[in-house]
């Protein structure tokens, strides 16, 4: 399959009638499979009230078609199509972070979306991206679309264009390449079809900041329990891994640089992930700092692409430090977690 590209600036008014947006909308009303990009990572878009186009979604990525997908729509009225109702809560969470980076659970009206794209649950994941050209490509299609980011099952999200292609070129019909996203880590996955919203993945709209909005919000025990059928995306499965085996790291400094030696004496290139204001701390084969640990949502928007470099650089094995759970950190942890597959080592 030749896969298009599609390069839009997200700056230009009246991307509506951007031939190119044109373009990938007409391919997803045929039921076909585009990637796109949103403020947090690129999602591969496919009509989600189509059988058709939600297995080729499943198809390209190697996903396990258990794992629901997050559906996106460009305006509110939308889920009326497709929503059974729309608690109070979830209006207040809408009007506080739509279009953004928090993705809301409902109850689901039977019969119309693919049962494909909601792994069969009574329940739907939705979100409205805020990005231009993502909105846009919306609008254009005036399809829910669904979207998982647009990356091979299990490895790192992609937040440019050229990650979608490293791992998607010649799999999907198309790439709208609207420049590097934002936030970096995936939205927040908030289940409002209970009493109390429960944050189901933590993401790029924090539980304070959710809190300061709708009061208490709890967080689901089931982020961490691997044998637990997903409400939502990211909740089971390896995520986000990179090819070399990564360990996370809780320590000091000179205790990690004494795994870095002990895998060297191995004959092992051994990667370090780690902050920018920290890699002098480090003799290893491959030294990044992923954003600066007094801010993290520098963290968040480098993580993947960081993942992604030692991919490229070859390494045998990768040590990762540990951040702080709270704010944003939360999201970055959670991501970590996955990647490394839980293994951890404590000083």
């Amino acid at each position: 399959m030749n896969t298009k590209v599609w390069k839009v600036d997200k700056y230009v008014d009246n991307l509506e009638n951007n031939p190119q947006v044109v373009d990938a909308a007409d391919l997803l009303r045929r039921n076909e499979v585009v990637a796109l990009p949103t403020e947090t990572v690129y999602g591969l878009g496919g009509n989600a009230e189509s059988d058709e186009a939600v297995a080729k979604i499943y198809e390209a990525k190697g996903r396990p078609g258990d794992n629901p997908l997050i559906i996106h729509i460009a305006e509110r009225e939308q889920l009326t199509r497709f929503v059974a109702e729309v608690p109070v809560m979830a209006e207040t969470l809408m009007d506080a972070f739509w279009p953004g980076p928090l993705t809301i659970i409902f109850k689901m009206k039977e019969g119309v979306l693919s049962e494909k794209a909601t792994a069969g649950l009574e329940t739907v994941a939705v979100r409205m991206p805020d990005h231009p050209v993502a909105l846009s490509l919306l609008k254009t299609c005036g399809l829910p679309i669904a979207a998982p980011s647009a990356n091979s099952s299990g490895k790192p999200s992609p937040t440019t264009a050229e990650h979608v292609l490293e791992d998607l070129n010649g799999k999907i019909a198309g790439v709208v390449d609207g420049g590097a996203t934002g936030v970096g880590v995936e939205s927040t996955v908030v289940d409002c079809t209970a009493a109390i919203p429960v944050i189901l993945r933590p993401g790029g709209v924090t539980k304070e900041q959710l809190e300061a909005v709708v009061g208490e919000v709890h967080v689901d025990a089931a982020l961490t329990d691997e044998t637990a059928r997903p409400k939502a995306p990211g909740m089971k499965y390896r995520h986000y891994a990179p090819n070399a085996p990564l360990f996370m790291v809780s320590g000091s400094a000179a205790f990690l640089q004494g795994l870095i030696e002990e895998k060297r004496a191995e004959g092992l290139r051994v990667g370090v992930l780690t902050t920018e204001e920290n890699v002098s701390k480090y003799e290893a084969d491959l030294v990044l700092g992923c954003g600066r640990r007094a801010e993290l949502e520098t963290v968040a928007a480098a993580l993947y692409d960081t993942l992604r470099r030692f991919n490229q650089e070859n390494v045998d094995v990768i040590f990762s430090e540990m951040f702080p759970s709270t704010g944003v950190g939360s999201a970055i942890m959670n991501r970590l977690q996955k990647a490394a597959g839980n293994k951890l080592i404590i000083e």
